[in-house]
C-alpha cells in the first residue's frame, strides 16, 4: 500500500480535507456520548442506588480514559507522520508497537482497579448497597479495560489514516450493540438473568470488543498497519519510547480538565446548590456548540502530522489559518444565537426559578470565549503534530491551573456568581490568545521551502529530550534513516 493512498492530508485542498473528516465524524462523535446515555437511561430504572453506583464510576473511568487517550494520541501522531513521510513499514511498526504497549498497560490497570476497587470507592464516598453496586460494576468493566483502550486507539489509528468514514461506522456500530444490549443483560428476558448494573459493564464490554475486533481487522488487512509478528526488543524500546514521549503529555493535558472540574464544582458548591445546577445544566447546553468544531478538530492533528512528516510546510501553516479561522467565527456565531435565545433555551432544562436566573446570566456570558477555547485546543493540536506535544500540555494546564482556578477564586472571594462566569470568559481569552500566538509563531518558523528539514527541537522540549528521552531520540532517528528506503 503506497504513500499516496495512505497520506491522504498531503493532497488536494486542506479546507476540503478537514470538513469532509468533520462530516463523517459528527456521527461518530454523537455515538461516543450514546454508551453513557444508554447506560445512565436503562440503570437510571433500576433506582436511585445503582444510579448512584454510575455516578461514582465516572470519575475512575474519566482518568483511566485520560490515559488511555493520551496513549492512543501518540501513537496517532507518530503514526502520521511516518504515514506522511511515505514509510508505510515505519507506520506499521509504530502502530504494532502501540498496539502491544496499550494493551500491557490496560492490563495492568485494571489488576490495579480490581485490587484496589473496594478501598478507592470507600474513600470516594460510597457506602451501603452503593458501594457494592458500584464495586460490582466497575470489577466487570475492569475486564474490559484492553478492549476499551484498543477501540480507543483503533479509531485514532484508522483516522491517522484519513479512514475517518470507517473510524466513524465502527463508534456508530458499538453504540447500538450496547443500547441494544443494555435491556437484556439489565433487566434478563428469557433465558438470559437480570444481572442489574453488572448487565451494563457487560454490554459495554461485549461492545467494544467487537468494535475492536472489526478496527484490528480494518488495520491489518485494509490499511497494512498492523502486524501480528514477533517484535525484536531493541526495535521495540525505542518504539516505546517515542509514543510515550507523546503519550505523558497528552495524558497529563486530558488530566487537567476533571481535576480543573472538580475544583471549579468545589468552588460553585459555596454559592449553593442552584448554581450548581446551573452550571452543569449550562456544560450540557454548551456543549451542543463545539460537536461540529469538535469533529473537525478530530482530523486536525492527523493532517498536521502527515504533512510534518512530508515536509509540507505550506499546507500545515494553510491548515492553521483555515482551522483558526473556522474555530472563531463559527462559535462566535453560536454565541450570539446563545445570548440572543438563552432565556428560552433555559426553559428545558429546569422549572427553578433561581437556576434559570443563573443559567440566563452564564449563556450570556460564557459563549463569548467559545471560539477562543476551540482556538486553544486547536493550537494544542498543532504542537503534537509537529512533534511537540509537551507545549500542547502546557497550555492545557495554563488554561486551568493558570488562569480558571485562580479567576474563580477571585470571584469567590468578592462572592460573586456573575464572577465566575466573569472569570471563566477571561480565562478562555487569554489561554486561546496564548495558544494562537504561539501555534503562528511554530507556523511562522517552520521552513519556507517544502522539503527542507524540520527545524531544531528547542526550549521546553530540549529539556524533555535530555538524558534518556535525548538518547531514544537519536535512536529514532538512526531508525528513520535506515527505514526511509522502505
Amino acid at each position: 500500500m503506497n504513500r499516496q493512498r495512505q497520506a491522504v492530508y498531503t493532497r488536494g485542498s486542506i479546507a476540503g480535507a478537514m470538513m469532509k473528516t468533520a462530516v463523517a465524524m459528527v456521527a461518530g462523535t454523537f455515538a461516543m456520548s450514546g454508551y453513557n446515555l444508554a447506560d445512565t437511561y436503562f440503570v437510571g430504572q433500576l433506582g436511585r442506588s445503582p444510579l448512584a453506583a454510575m455516578g461514582f464510576s465516572f470519575p475512575v473511568i474519566m482518568l483511566i480514559g485520560c490515559v488511555f487517550h493520551g496513549m492512543g494520541a501518540g501513537v496517532m501522531a507518530t503514526a502520521a507522520q511516518a504515514l506522511g513521510g511515505g514509510k508505510q513499514v515505519r507506520a506499521a511498526g509504530l502502530v504494532s508497537a502501540g498496539v502491544l504497549l496499550i494493551a500491557l498497560v490496560s492490563v495492568v490497570l485494571a489488576v490495579l482497579g480490581i485490587a484496589t476497587s473496594d478501598a478507592i470507592f470507600t474513600r470516594i464516598g460510597a457506602e451501603g448497597r452503593t458501594l457494592d453496586e458500584v464495586c460490582g460494576y466497575m470489577n466487570i468493566w475492569y475486564f474490559g479495560c484492553v478492549t476499551a483502550a484498543l477501540s480507543m486507539a483503533g479509531n485514532n489509528i484508522l483516522i491517522s489514516a484519513g479512514d475517518s468514514k470507517s473510524a466513524s461506522i465502527m463508534m456508530i456500530v458499538g453504540m447500538l450493540i450496547n443500547a441494544g444490549l443494555d435491556p437484556l443483560l439489565i433487566y434478563g428476558w428469557w433465558i438470559i438473568p437480570g444481572m442489574g448494573i453488572r448487565g451494563a459493564a457487560l454490554a459495554t464490554i461485549i461492545s467494544q470488543a467487537i468494535a475492536t475486533a472489526a478496527l484490528l481487522t480494518l488495520l491489518v488487512r485494509k490499511h497494512r498497519l498492523l502486524k501480528f509478528a514477533w517484535i525484536p526488543w531493541r526495535q521495540l524500546l525505542p518504539e516505546w519510547r517515542r509514543i510515550i514521549h507523546y503519550a505523558v503529555p497528552a495524558s497529563i493535558g486530558m488530566l487537567m480538565m476533571p481535576i480543573g472540574s472538580l475544583v471549579l464544582t468545589r468552588i460553585t458548591a459555596h454559592f449553593g446548590d442552584a448554581a450548581v445546577a446551573a452550571v452543569a445544566a449550562s456544560g450540557r447546553l454548551e456543549m451542543v456548540a463545539f460537536i461540529f468544531p469538535m469533529a473537525l478538530g478530530i482530523g486536525l492533528m492527523p493532517m498536521v502530522g502527515q504533512n510534518f512528516g512530508a515536509r509540507l510546510y505550506s499546507r500545515i501553516r494553510e491548515g492553521w489559518k483555515f482551522a483558526m479561522g473556522f474555530a472563531f467565527f463559527y462559535l462566535l456565531a453560536a454565541a450570539v444565537i446563545y445570548a440572543v435565545f438563552a432565556e428560552w433555551m433555559v426553559t428545558w432544562f429546569s422549572p427553578d426559578p433561581e437556576i434559570r436566573r443563573i443559567m440566563v446570566i452564564c449563556m450570556r456570558i460564557i459563549p463569548w470565549g467559545f471560539g477562543m477555547i476551540e482556538i486553544h485546543r486547536y493550537s494544542g493540536f498543532f504542537f503534537t503534530g509537529c512533534g511537540r506535544p509537551a507545549v500542547a500540555a502546557w497550555l492545557n494546564a495554563l488554561r486551568i491551573v493558570g488562569l480558571m482556578i485562580p479567576f474563580s477564586l477571585l470571584a469567590l472571594y468578592f462572592e460573586s456568581v456573575p464572577g465566575l462566569f466573569w472569570a471563566r470568559l477571561a480565562a478562555d481569552v487569554l489561554a486561546g490568545g496564548t495558544g494562537l500566538w504561539l501555534s503562528r509563531r511554530l507556523t511562522l518558523k517552520l521552513p519556507q521551502t517544502d522539503g527542507a528539514p524540520p527545524p531544531p527541537v528547542h526550549g521546553v522540549i530540549r529539556h524533555l529530550l535530555s538524558g534518556r528521552l535525548r538518547s531514544a531520540a537519536v535512536a529514532q532517528a538512526d531508525i528513520d534513516n535506515r527505514s526511509s528506503t522502505q
